[in-house]
């Protein structure tokens, strides 16, 4: 009876089977050398999926990979001898349950010397990353880094069996005897006026500049915000930075400032951006679709988007498109005087002729105002439906006037224009002045003076050159003193279509 009793307590001791975690499967089975065999093994994600394993040489790993970070429940039966299972029952079952392993990255800011790569470090060996061409030797992967500095987003996997983690953007830094920002656009780039200025330090933002950000000038609206904790992103907002201006972003103190690959490293206290110009090309295009032109541009593909923030982009880098004339008798005068992307009298008047209507100072110059304007029109879709009118004078004998608007020749009228002494001068320009009635005054040939009180419908184009009634028995020949003088009843026909901006060309 004894033996019985003992050999019985050694079947007991020497028939366990464990399940228990592994360092490189999922688990791994023991059985002692009475446990019998192992008859079934399972595994259910924590959504209660099946994850089909393999097993060899009792470690348990599985099928397809999983994610990392994934708890998953593994379970075994096994089935005891039959010489045993009489005292202990057929089967035994085992549990555990795993969490995946993570490879955490311990710090996404690293510094590479001169010449050496970049080597990132994690919290635990890694079975392989995504990056082509890193060297992974257990905790430290080598990047393939070719530049002083920059950024990489990096996913690894722990073991073979899993799936890559989630992606972590690594930047590097040069060594430096100072904290370094990587500035984006870097110094001396070039940017478009809603371009967001991304700043990267080495050091934590909190240690090198407290609570203040950089200061911008000239002053812009937008704002600060902190993509991570060495990391502030500027975004400006409504219509950005200035055309063709320079930005200074300020720091506190003195870093090792560089673009965002390391290219211009120098030490400073600033970064300077180039905000890029606006494109004259573009002016054209949106003066054309606002209908201040004599011509209609038609963009290649898609037109560009209603918003600010599009019609901002397209400033500066214009969409392809093409130009045509509005109207199928448009004088050889008037198509004489334009060029696509070149300035010109046509330009020059409907750069006016916007301003005056949009209640800016008149100076021909498409300055921040204009832009502004002319942007925010295309943004709201607004255009122009007054028309467009052009008036031209013939010295030839006799001399006459034609006002032409939208396609067809309103009026043509004899008309005088300067003497020998006071010749009105060749060439085209804008109206600069346009008021129903006024004095002229000015000095005769002789050297006297003259001041001729209410004149009616004056339209100054040329210095104190201008179209306007003048009481004269005939018409036709020089007469005035520089203008071109017209009956009363053509010059009021003729003064409604004659706005600021309106071109008047004296040809021979």
């Amino acid at each position: 009876m004894v033996l019985v009793v003992a050999a019985a307590a050694v079947v007991r001791v020497f028939s366990g089977a464990r399940l228990v975690a592994d360092a490189s499967a999922l688990g791994r089975v023991e059985l002692q050398p009475f446990a019998g065999s192992l008859v079934r093994v399972h595994a259910r994600g924590a959504d209660g999926r099946a994850i089909p394993l393999v097993a060899s040489h009792g470690r348990l790993t599985p099928r397809a990979q999983v994610e990392p970070g994934e708890r998953i429940s593994l379970s075994i039966v096994v089935r005891r001898p039959g010489w045993e299972s009489w005292a202990l029952g057929k089967t035994r079952r085992e549990t555990l349950t795993v969490k995946t392993p993570v490879a955490t990255v311990v710090s996404p800011w690293v510094t590479a010397a001169p010449g050496a790569r970049a080597v990132v470090r994690f919290d635990t060996p890694v079975d392989r990353v995504s990056v082509a061409g890193a060297v992974v030797a257990g905790r430290r992967v080598t990047l393939p880094t070719k530049t002083p500095a920059g950024s990489i987003t990096v996913s690894a996997a722990a073991r073979p069996w899993e799936m890559l983690g989630e992606p972590v953007r690594v930047t590097w830094f040069p060594q430096a005897d100072r904290p370094v920002v990587l500035a984006s656009p870097g110094p001396h780039a070039r940017a478009t006026p809603l371009t967001p200025i991304r700043l990267t330090f080495s050091e934590p933002v909190s240690q090198l500049l407290g609570d203040k950000p950089p200061a911008l000038t000239p002053a812009v609206h937008g704002r600060w915000t902190a993509a991570d904790d060495h990391t502030l992103v500027f975004r400006p907002s409504g219509a950005g930075f200035p055309f063709n201006s320079e930005l200074d972003v300020r720091f506190p103190s003195t870093l090792v400032v560089a673009g965002a690959t390391g290219a211009g490293k120098h030490a400073a206290a600033s970064v300077r951006v180039s905000i890029a110009p606006a494109s004259f090309l573009r002016l054209q295009q949106l003066l054309a679709q606002e209908g201040y032109l004599p011509l209609d541009w038609t963009p290649s593909q898609a037109d560009v988007p209603h918003t600010l923030r599009s019609q901002l982009a397209a400033a500066v880098e214009p969409p392809a498109g093409h130009f045509e004339w509005r109207y199928p008798k448009t004088p050889h005068e008037l198509q004489a005087l334009w060029s696509d992307g070149v300035p010109n009298e046509i330009m020059r008047g409907a750069v006016m002729m916007f301003q005056d209507e949009h209640h800016l100072p008149v100076d021909a110059i498409a300055g921040p105002q204009v832009w502004h304007a002319a942007l925010a029109d295309a943004a709201a879709g607004k255009r122009r439906t007054d028309g467009y009118s052009y008036v031209y004078v013939h010295r030839d004998l006799p001399q006459l006037l034609t006002l032409w608007h939208n396609g067809s020749v309103i009026l043509t009228s004899p008309g005088n224009t300067g003497v020998p002494a006071a010749p009105t001068q060749l060439g085209t320009w804008p109206v600069f002045e346009h008021i129903p009635i006024g004095t002229m005054s000015g000095t005769n040939p002789d050297g006297t003076h003259y001041n001729d009180p209410g004149i009616r419908w004056i339209s100054y184009f040329h210095g104190g050159e201008a179209l306007h009634a003048f009481n004269r028995a005939s018409f036709g020949t020089p007469q005035s003193l520089g203008c071109v003088e017209l009956p009363l009843a053509s010059a009021a026909k003729v003064w409604p279509y004659t706005p600021i901006g309106t071109l008047v060309t004296i040809e021979n």
